[in-house]
């Protein structure tokens, strides 16, 4: 019983770690609250009480996690995108690109 006390204990103070941002975690921190509940409950001796709830708690937290995990990868994977040029940015740098080219050709040409 001491053990699953403290395993249970080191789950609460371990779930609250989960990564901080922009992206909601306000539901991550309900469930890791259920956990504490439930430890709570095992601590004034509402055992079987207390372990249901610190076992569905754990379950959310997991699930909560994951999904703001995932939120906070998307996030970064849409800050890492590089920035899309518009169309006439990208007509624009050819024509001066092919115009740099041709005045480089007819400069070569004419000075030999």
């Amino acid at each position: 019983m001491k053990r699953l006390v403290l395993v249970l204990g080191m789950v609460t103070l371990l779930a609250p770690a989960a990564p901080s941002g922009a992206a909601d975690d306000s539901k991550v921190k309900a469930a890791t609250g259920q956990v504490e509940r439930g430890a709570k409950k095992i601590g004034d001796g509402q055992i079987g009480d207390g372990v249901e709830e610190t076992a569905k708690g754990i379950g959310n937290t997991v699930v909560e996690g994951a999904k703001y995990t995932g939120e906070k990868l998307k996030e970064s994977g849409k800050a890492a995108e590089p920035e899309a040029k518009s169309t006439w940015s990208n007509l624009k740098d050819t024509a001066n690109s092919f115009g740099a080219t041709v005045k480089s050709f007819f400069t070569r040409l004419f000075s030999n």
